[in-house]
């Protein structure tokens, strides 16, 4: 400790003027982006924000600022502890590792499954539970295996960068040549995504069948509506 921080070390009872980040509570939004650039492991998620550990933790240098999708954190000048290395790397070592099986698990049961690529019939299509899925919902959808695809026979399009009406002759077929117990179609928020629910509703109308189908609408953060 030089002889300026340990002359503040006495005035302030153990705290020095000093660089540290600040998270701004209002525009933090919990996406946890920041956590795993924080190398000392001053950053976690508490009560749905992220927040500061420790101030000895942080060694004020903003690794996570670049990172953070909402702009939330900054590095400002106050009293605070001094960055502690030593702790820093007792606390590390005391945290608890992340159990594997936690881990979210594949639930897709067949290959391929682009609407263009797939077979007209198939097994996998028999007796299933079918999912037309637009393209962009499998990245806006963090946990689509356990929410959307288990269970279920996915074919994947996009309707905008794709023959709509190629898409919507396939599915027909599909439907015919194959015992369907439902359809779910899957569409982003967005005007040309709609699409996709469009060409279910003309497949299962030129199907001739009666098959069980819905509709939900993934938003940009991920939520699911039915419609």
């Amino acid at each position: 400790m030089n002889m300026f921080s340990y002359e503040r070390y006495l005035i302030y009872g153990g705290w020095v003027l000093r660089k540290i980040v600040q998270i701004d509570e209002e525009k933090c939004d919990g996406c946890g982006v920041c956590i795993p650039n924080c190398v000392e492991g001053a950053l976690q998620i508490i009560d749905g924000k992220a927040r500061l550990v420790k101030d000895s933790y942080c060694d004020g240098l903003g690794a996570c600022l670049g990172h953070c999708p909402k702009d939330a954190i900054k590095i400002i000048e106050r009293e605070a502890e001094e960055f502690d290395e030593e702790a820093v790397e007792e606390y590390l070592s005391n945290r608890k590792p992340i159990r594997q099986d936690t881990e979210i698990k594949s639930t897709l049961n067949q290959w391929p499954i682009q609407l263009n690529l797939v077979p007209i019939r198939a097994p996998f299509f028999e007796n299933s539970d079918l999912l037309l899925l637009a393209d962009c919902a499998a990245v806006a959808v963090p946990d689509l295996h356990n929410k959307l695809l288990k269970g279920k026979t996915v074919v994947m399009g996009c309707p905008k960068f794709d023959d709509a009406r190629k898409y919507a002759d396939k599915l027909t077929e599909v439907m015919k040549q194959n015992t369907l117990r439902g359809v779910t179609v899957v569409h982003m928020e967005v005007p040309c995504c709609r699409g996709l629910k469009g060409i279910m509703d003309y497949a299962l109308k030129e199907s001739g069948k009666m098959i069980p189908s819905q509709a939900l609408l993934i938003k940009i953060d991920g939520s699911i509506e039915r419609k």
